[in-house]
């Protein structure tokens, strides 16, 4: 059964809420997703004939398969749906429920799920592409959590309104700070003001008067373009700008700025990449992206203790995650222990990521400015690299905690000009020219 798509509705038509477009920019229906399937009948019928399958003929069947995979939204069509998300929502509470039949089982999960877990980093991390999957996973298992501690430790009796409203507040906060971090990191936007410039023409244009000016024009000329017309000016720009210009981006960079690959943008004081909230931390969220790591480990290290003594009442809060002797004999508590387990966990990595964080904060320099002075043996280390010192930046202690804090409010300092330097390389030339 085949179907043929519609085109790509014109502008003045809207999408139901079961319409989309397409990968090839066709107009088609969530119904029809079983309908015009060449590419799967093309791999099946060279299975069964036993042929060699072409190039990738899988991939584009996977192509079509996520492409046509949607949800219906009201506004603007159906929605593309991330296969990404999935595995989180599935293979987490499997998992865990799996851990808590008995005691060796949860040892096997407790380690295989940290190791799947860093080998999907790894390999996604090669690959430079975007993925939902550390996202999805972080918000589910917050979220996972809060929803087995209200269901089984709850109502155990143990835990009352107050300690209740604790952990509540604890993850609206969270939240309300990933939101914030996920706004913007401070992307690195060409100035049209100072990108473009002012080039005098000794011809009339069309749509402006001739009388003005004497008959000269001013017309704008983008950096690309002056380059491509002047040899000089692009070798100026390879000298002066080489490490600061990005040729992705095609703008100039302001110092600590740089060029995220995976999101395909530049931003001021780039730190890194953090593949739990799919974005960067830049100079305009490294602040709350800071408050989201310490509202999380707050609620986090509040929500394990009240587990602990619910379920280990009788061991001391820091022995019973090692030693809680009858735990497994009921599958609630023994379930309660596993998650306690799994967010003890969880909470240790974070916590050593918000130790690095802080002692970066503390020395003025960010992840990625400390990762290539490593590669260079530019920088002084300390404690395996915990502690790394370029002193660059540097203005001491309070200084530099200064700086990180009123460091947002810099977000309107205009980034340097490629026409600055085009006008440097003018007045250099005309000084070479005088001293002739």
């Amino acid at each position: 059964m085949r179907k043929r798509a519609n085109k790509v509705p014109e502008e003045d038509e809207t999408l139901c809420c079961c319409e989309y477009v397409n990968r090839v920019g066709e107009r088609s229906h969530v119904a029809a997703c079983c309908c015009d399937c060449e590419d799967l009948d093309d791999v099946c019928d060279r299975f069964l004939k036993r042929e060699p399958q072409k190039s990738g003929s899988l991939s584009q069947v996977t192509e079509v398969f996520t492409d046509r995979l949607r949800v219906p939204w009201f506004w603007g069509g159906a929605r593309k749906v991330d296969l990404s998300i999935i595995p989180p929502l599935v293979l987490l509470p499997a998992l865990l429920h799996l851990a808590a039949l008995h005691f060796l089982l949860g040892m096997v999960v407790l380690t295989a799920l940290p190791v799947l877990v860093l080998w999907y980093y790894y390999v996604t991390h090669r690959k430079k592409g975007r993925t939902l999957f550390f996202l999805s996973l972080a918000l589910f298992s917050l979220g996972y959590m809060y929803y087995l501690f209200l269901t089984q430790v709850r109502p155990s009796g143990d835990v009352g309104h107050v300690q209740v409203a604790v952990v509540t507040v604890g993850v609206i906060l969270t939240l309300a700070a990933l939101v914030h971090t996920k706004r913007e990191p401070g992307i690195v936007r060409p100035d049209q003001a100072s990108v473009h410039s002012t080039v005098t023409y000794h011809g009339p244009l069309p749509d402006r008067d001739p009388a003005i000016n004497g008959g000269r024009q001013d017309v704008t000329m983008t950096v690309s373009n002056r380059a491509g017309s002047s040899e000089q000016a692009g070798v100026e720009l390879k000298e002066s700008s080489r490490r600061n210009w990005c040729p992705v981006c095609r703008v100039v960079r302001p110092p600590r700025a740089g060029h995220c690959r995976i999101c395909g943008v530049c931003v001021l004081r780039l730190d890194h990449h953090c593949v739990w909230i799919n974005n960067c931390v830049g100079q305009a969220n490294h602040r709350s992206f800071l408050l989201t790591l310490v509202f999380f480990l707050l609620t986090s290290v509040y929500g394990i203790s009240l587990v602990l003594q619910s379920v280990c009442p009788k061991q001391h809060l820091f022995t019973a995650l090692f030693y809680c002797p009858g735990v497994y004999n009921q599958y609630s508590t023994a379930l309660c222990f596993t998650c306690a387990w799994y967010s003890s966990i969880v909470t240790g990595g974070l916590l050593h990521l918000l130790v690095v964080q802080v002692i970066n904060v503390s020395y003025n320099v960010t992840e990625r400015e400390a990762r290539v002075a490593l590669r260079d043996k530019t920088a002084r280390s300390a404690y395996c690299g915990l502690v790394v010192d370029t002193g660059v930046y540097s203005r001491g202690f309070r200084g530099n905690w200064a700086e990180f804090m009123t460091m947002g409010e810099k977000m309107n300092v205009p980034s340097p000009a490629p026409t600055d330097l085009v006008a440097f390389m003018g007045v250099s030339t005309q000084e070479q020219r005088e001293s002739e």
